[in-house]
């Protein structure tokens, strides 16, 4: 590792090769806690490159425990995290609704590293049992249209690196990945993104796949759409520049979705949403979120039909029967 990182500080760059055999080297726990944090280190300093992201992804995918969940058409739904924006579970929150109009979610997520609460926070805190067992995920998606595949349970060399991870509470490469290696590699997939470098890497490295997607940027730095500002979306059809206005929603203040300041916190807000009682900006956000998840599925959908299914889902209660199904099983 010394001889890496020395080549690292010297500003030179991994070839795809490299940058996939140090991940599979992590994972096989190789590297100690210091020399771990001084290579996540490094890129927080400078930009990762294509080919640098695209060895990380090869090895986490490679290394995986896949899973096969093809039959069912499912879309993930998942941010980068790493915003710094302490904003409550938008698009934990708006897989649930996704899943409640009748689609098929396989959502990956893991615990908060740089906010109070990750989608994996949440739903422990709610009673979920976190499992890679294909046969109990199929179950899930059978009965309540939605399963959750948690990182650790999926990616050794995310559990290898969890306690750096945590230590640093920084955003770090990995928050990079997590939204490439979804280990049922969905057929669909809503990506958010803090940056709008990595959302351009984000679509070179997709765009060449078979995968129907929306890369989303906030221009304020969000990794959601956020309706505090316009934001950018990438698909297999190029990119545009989207504002609230262009959706007939109007723009909203940073502090209206302000998660909370604890898990607990999160959960009540989780809670009150998908019980019909959140306030009139959380709402707009994920049914906004939702029906741009909807229309990935199903291109020839119209922003105002999506938003209605998804209005349904949530006002109808169908997102909170979801989630209380899930925990159940």
């Amino acid at each position: 590792m010394k001889a890496l990182l020395n080549k690292l500080y010297n500003h030179e760059r991994l070839s795809k090769s490299e940058a996939k055999q140090i991940l599979k080297d992590i994972a096989a726990e190789k590297y100690n806690d210091a020399h771990l944090a001084s290579f996540m280190t490094v890129f927080m300093m400078r930009s990762i490159t294509a080919d640098e992201l695209s060895g990380f992804r090869d090895a986490l995918k490679e290394l995986s425990i896949k899973v096969d969940l093809s039959d069912y058409n499912t879309i993930d739904i998942v941010g980068t995290g790493g915003d710094g924006k302490d904003t409550f579970n938008i698009s934990t929150l708006t897989s649930f609704i996704v899943a409640g109009t009748g689609q098929k979610v396989a959502k990956h997520g893991n615990y908060s590293v740089s906010s109070q609460s990750g989608s994996s926070d949440m739903l422990e805190s709610f009673g979920y049992h976190f499992t890679n067992d294909e046969t109990i995920l199929r179950a899930h998606l059978e009965q309540a249209n939605i399963c959750f595949l948690h990182a650790p349970k999926f990616h050794p060399a995310m559990k290898a690196v969890g306690p750096t991870r945590k230590a640093l509470a920084l955003k770090t490469f990995f928050n990079m990945l997590g939204p490439l290696v979804n280990p049922s590699s969905p057929k669909n997939q809503m990506l958010g993104t803090f940056n709008l470098e990595i959302a351009r890497l984000y679509h070179y490295i997709l765009q060449d796949e078979d995968v129907n997607y929306g890369i989303i940027h906030g221009l304020d730095g969000y990794d959601e759409i956020s309706l505090t500002s316009g934001f950018k979306l990438f698909t297999k059809n190029g990119e545009q520049i989207i504002n609230p206005e262009d959706l007939g929603q109007k723009r909203i203040q940073q502090s209206a979705l302000f998660g909370g300041n604890s898990v607990t916190d999160a959960a009540k807000i989780f809670k009150s949403i998908l019980e019909g009682n959140g306030t009139k900006a959380q709402n707009s956000v994920v049914l906004t979120n939702a029906a741009f998840a909807l229309k990935i599925v199903d291109e020839t959908k119209s922003f105002e039909n999506a938003f209605s299914e998804a209005k349904e889902s949530l006002f109808g209660l169908k997102a909170k029967q979801k989630l209380e199904k899930l925990v159940r099983l």
